[in-house]
């Protein structure tokens, strides 16, 4: 009975934050372009930008990626730099190939010649901030592809003074494992909403780092790349230390694509597991707090136990001489109904969410993983108090408490 309970306050408790999450998904102009969503707004505010992309190797879509930056629809003056370790890794003939391809673009390759922290992403970065010819600094993932009209629409923003950063949402665009579907669950379904839900309480104090626009006296008030560069969570680092320097970062609704090279289970469990440690490192409180939002996870539970609780008043039916019917036995079965009709309720937000993020109905095939990821990632949420040891680009590092890397 006191199971019962538990479970069924668990559920309504984390249903309810499913709502408060999808309402705030509802109400984010997400795709909408600055034309559309701000009639008043000054479409010829294009400044100069630079883009820094730190690279190392190539897979079938990395030429397609890089190359949506060169094919930007942007009226301002755009240097970009690639910034890479060895001149032999195989993504420098990509980039040559396409600086080839737009000679009009002003862009160079740049072979970084040592490491300044753990993180060789940063590192790069920090490199190529040297030869940075602008004031708006791009920051993008190797492996992310944008529409062409992305840099006009992201710099809008900038035009307010107090405006330090901007990012935006992604989507996984090509889950091709069925492991990757269940990660596509995580990021196109939930991770957004969940953002959203934490800019209702207060502005937000982080950055997510598929796209990255930051000004660059910003970056420099909080020390450039080279602070960050023993940091994992660099992205989360950059939007907080410039959000408690006073400066504003939002969230730009256009929609950027990850194309990541096909992953098993093993594979997407450890790139699971490593967001999650670093999201417990960067805010240890609300993410301990977090498993009360597994709507799904306690549902689920609360229909296995009403499950239970109905087998064995059948048992007790068939077993005994004479069958007495007790009304507090009929109200403990009503988590075998509603906790179904929450996991059926899960399902399709979920199914919405994806929908609005990718505006595709292609991921309904793989709507029934959705109880399953809710169970995983509770086994996720778990090992990340349980050590301290991420996997990244091959390499072992261990987390330290303050966010930063060192290697295994």
């Amino acid at each position: 009975m006191i199971l019962n309970a538990i479970f069924g306050s668990l559920s309504i408790l984390g249903f309810a934050i499913l709502i408060w999450q999808w309402v705030a998904a509802r109400r984010f102009p997400l795709h909408q372009r600055s034309a559309e969503r701000q009639p008043g707004a000054n479409a010829q505010f294009q400044p100069a930008v630079t883009l820094l992309k730190s690279l190392k190797g190539a897979d079938a879509a990395t030429e397609d990626c890089l190359r949506s930056w060169f094919a930007q629809n942007y009226g301002g003056e755009t240097q970009i730099l690639f910034g890479v370790i060895s001149a032999e890794d195989p993504v420098c003939e990509i980039v040559r190939k396409l600086m080839r391809e737009f000679p009009q673009r002003d862009a160079q390759l740049v072979v970084v010649p040592r490491l300044i922290g753990a993180n060789a992403k940063v590192s790069k970065l920090a490199e190529l901030e040297k030869s940075a010819k602008h004031e708006v600094l791009v920051v993008s993932d190797a492996d992310v592809r944008v529409p062409p009209d992305f840099l006009a629409n992201a710099v809008v923003p900038l035009g307010a003074p107090e405006v330090g950063l901007i990012n935006c949402f992604y989507r996984l665009a090509n889950p091709a494992t069925l492991a990757m579907q269940w990660e596509a669950i995580a990021m196109n379904a939930d991770f957004w909403s969940q953002v959203l839900q934490s800019q209702t309480l207060k502005p937000l104090d982080f950055a997510l780092g598929a796209v990255m626009l930051v000004r660059r006296r910003c970056l420099e008030e909080i020390g450039g790349f080279k602070s960050l560069a023993d940091c994992l969570a660099d992205d989360y680092q950059l939007g907080n230390r410039i959000a408690r320097k006073g400066h504003r970062i939002v969230l730009c609704p256009i929609v950027v694509e990850c194309w990541d090279p096909p992953m098993g289970w093993s594979a997407v469990w450890k790139h699971q597991l490593r967001w999650a440690r670093t999201i417990r490192v960067c805010q240890p409180a609300p993410y301990f707090f977090s498993i009360l939002s597994n709507a799904g996870f306690w549902a689920l539970l609360w229909l296995i136990q009403g499950v239970a609780l109905t087998l064995r008043a059948l048992h007790l039916h068939f077993s005994s001489a004479r069958y007495v019917f007790d009304v507090w036995d009929l109200n403990l079965h009503v988590g075998l109904l509603i906790g179904g009709l929450f996991i059926l309720a899960r399902i399709g937000i979920a199914s919405n969410l994806q929908r609005r993020l990718t505006q595709s109905s292609r991921h309904r095939r793989y709507l029934w993983l959705v109880p399953i990821k809710d169970v995983l990632h509770t086994a996720i949420w778990l090992c990340a108090f349980v050590g301290n040891r991420i996997e990244w680009r091959g390499q072992m590092y261990c987390l330290r408490r303050d966010g930063t890397l060192v290697r295994d």
